[in-house]
């Protein structure tokens, strides 16, 4: 018995000097900037990887969507152990549409590594995640990345980072930030950009020194549940960090919402901390690590996971409102129930209360006739990813063209968001772009030569204007420009924006496209479908060369007779269709249209398809 309590004595002191070694930072930084690759470099010097294994790069992407498009989505978690500590690296997404990712696990660190370019400096999304993070108080180590180019500057983007603080209104003990250069690719870093390039020990030994260990509390056992993530195996699973006492696998516990009301009680069936990028259960997790829990399937985001005994909720920073929403309904098309197994408005509406539990930057609102769902979020991208997964896991649905959420201010005058954008292009397209985005109601607030014969243009835009711009943008610059966006503010409303300049060709009548037809068709537009492709009436084939929409018969084939034979006459030519991407196509869209969206297949429909009751509403809405 002595032995035993001896024993647990021992075990209770080694966690206590674990405690005492944890950090915890996240790595923000603007999209496209390394933070993944810097994460794989990390993980390989840190000794999680075998000598021999092979590790795929981005290792921390792991959702297909994400290897795809290269672009970090969820927020992730690893560690390493580092000289005898360990520290807890989160990877933040680096898009605005996905800022409520890096919000909310902001509250689960106490530092915060901001990744910047040396080209392309500070960037919106820098600003940010910064701002977030300043705001919690969080000390910043910046790491000025890709140090290695041709074309870095590195002086002045330091110096465009200490602005960007300064505006930010960061305190005098984050202005002192101290700076690393490094090359995430190559895996290295170092303090002065002419000091040896061996490895990222000098940003690992930083980290160590600067940034502070964990706030814990006294009390019971009490941690702030940051991600939820379903598994297949053990149910709803909460990530997040402890901030009090210690847990302990079967021991009884209850969640908290914000205003300290009891939403569930269960018993902690499965703890796990984490170990390079895996989860490795334990008995018990301690007091300023981030750990994983099972049991509690009531449990959301946000909630305060604790004992019993515990009655105030952690209190946390609230996420940004969203600033644009689509509707999306069940697929009514002649087509529909072909190529999908979910297709009803029951199971859509249990897949997006589902998305809006885990995802606390979507919000969800039923219809009246609880046949369309009404789905909020940050951006057209944010909300295409939604879609583009449930179209993977079988779901078929029409989407809506995205409207943006508009305010009353105290007066009750109408309120629209506004983004700030930010334009680097060629000096030759610069005024091509500035005119195009007057046309949006856009004003410009910045234009400044970036060398290399590049301009940035910075402009502040109605959220509404912006829809749709992204394939209009790369076709001005010839696909060399790069334009990146985030929310700036709620102002005025700025009047009316002018609609699509083009109608549609939409076809009469139901059935597989013909080629003969479509050659005919070709003076009249640009075709999206091609030879033998299914089409219905009121289906969306093209897009019209004059401003109105024209019903089209795409099913014409060439008449045969003793005089015309079908084998006389030249082949016909077909110009390749147009295919769009699903968020292209949501963006291409006016309110009487709808995207089709099912497994295997992406379409563009009239809301209502048949042509006297279309006419019919068209009336009704002008009068």
């Amino acid at each position: 018995m002595l032995q035993t309590s001896r024993t647990k004595a021992i075990v209770r002191q080694n966690l206590e000097k674990l405690a005492m070694s944890i950090r915890n930072i996240a790595i923000i930084a603007h999209v496209d900037h390394g933070k993944t690759t810097l994460i794989d470099a990390i993980l390989q010097q840190s000794g999680v990887f075998h000598a021999k294994e092979q590790v795929a790069e981005r290792i921390m992407d792991s959702n297909d969507l994400e290897k795809e498009r290269g672009i970090t989505i969820l927020a992730k978690c690893t560690a390493v152990n580092w000289q005898n500590s360990k520290v807890n690296i989160i990877d933040t997404p680096g898009h605005a549409d996905f800022g409520g990712e890096v919000e909310r696990v902001l509250s689960m660190v106490e530092g915060v590594v901001l990744l910047v370019d040396s080209a392309e400096g500070a960037m919106p999304q820098t600003k940010f995640v910064l701002s977030k993070a300043l705001s919690l108080g969080l000390k910043p180590i910046v790491v000025i990345n890709k140090i290695d180019r041709p074309d870095r500057r590195e002086d002045e983007v330091l110096d465009e980072i200490f602005d960007l603080f300064v505006s930010l209104e960061a305190n005098d003990e984050q202005l002192d930030f101290p700076t690393i250069y490094a090359s995430g690719r190559d895996g290295w870093a170092v303090t002065e950009v002419g000091d040896e390039q061996k490895d990222l020990a000098p940003l690992m030994d930083l980290v160590l020194e600067y940034v502070p260990e964990p706030k814990t509390r006294e009390g019971d056992f009490a941690m702030l549940a940051s991600i939820l993530q379903p598994d297949s195996y053990l149910g709803p699973t909460l990530t997040g960090k402890v901030y009090a006492g210690t847990g302990k696998v079967n021991m009884s516990v209850k969640s908290l919402n914000l205003n300290d009301e009891t939403v569930d009680q269960s018993r902690l069936t499965k703890l796990f901390t984490f170990k390079g990028v895996e989860k490795v259960p334990v008995e018990e997790v301690i007091a300023g690590d981030i750990v994983v829990v099972a049991g509690l399937p009531k449990t959301n985001v946000s909630d305060t996971i604790c004992a019993t005994n515990v009655e105030e909720a952690i209190q946390t920073t609230p996420i940004d409102p969203p600033t644009m929403s689509i509707t999306l309904s069940v697929n009514d098309s002649p087509l529909a129930g072909r190529s999908g197994s979910k297709v009803t408005s029951r199971v859509i509406r249990d897949r997006l209360l589902e998305e809006a539990a885990t995802n606390v930057a979507i919000t969800f609102t039923e219809g009246k006739n609880n046949d369309s769902f009404e789905i909020g979020g940050r951006g057209e991208l944010q909300l295409g990813v939604l879609i583009e997964n449930m179209r993977r896991e079988g779901f078929e649905l029409s989407v809506s063209r995205p409207k943006v959420l508009f305010k009353k201010d105290e007066q009750g005058k109408l309120l629209e968001p506004i983004e700030e954008v930010v334009i680097d292009v060629d000096e030759e397209f610069s005024s091509a772009v500035i005119d195009r985005l007057n046309q949006r109601k856009a004003e410009m607030t910045e234009m400044k030569p970036t060398g290399g014969n590049k301009t940035r243009l910075i402009f502040k835009v109605p959220s509404r204007g912006m829809i749709g711009f992204q394939g209009e943008f790369l076709t001005i610059t010839k696909g060399t420009g790069v334009l990146n966006r985030i929310f700036h503010s709620y102002e005025p409303h700025k009047g009316e924006l002018n609609k699509r300049k083009n109608g549609v060709l939409i076809s009469m009548n139901q059935g597989d496209a013909v080629g003969y037809a479509l050659n005919n068709l070709q003076d009249r537009g640009i075709m999206f479908v091609d030879s033998g492709e299914a089409v219905y009436e009121g289906m969306i084939i093209g897009e019209h060369n004059r401003d109105n929409d024209l019903e089209v018969n795409i099913l014409k084939a060439k008449q045969l007779t003793n005089f015309r034979a079908a084998g006389k006459d030249d082949a016909v030519k077909i110009t390749p269709p147009k295919k769009m991407t699903l968020e292209q196509m949501i963006a291409y869209i006016e309110t009487d249209e709808l995207v089709e969206v099912t497994p295997e297949d992406l379409r563009l429909r009239k809301a209502i398809l048949d042509p006297h009751a279309r006419k019919r509403a068209a009336k009704k809405l002008d009068s």
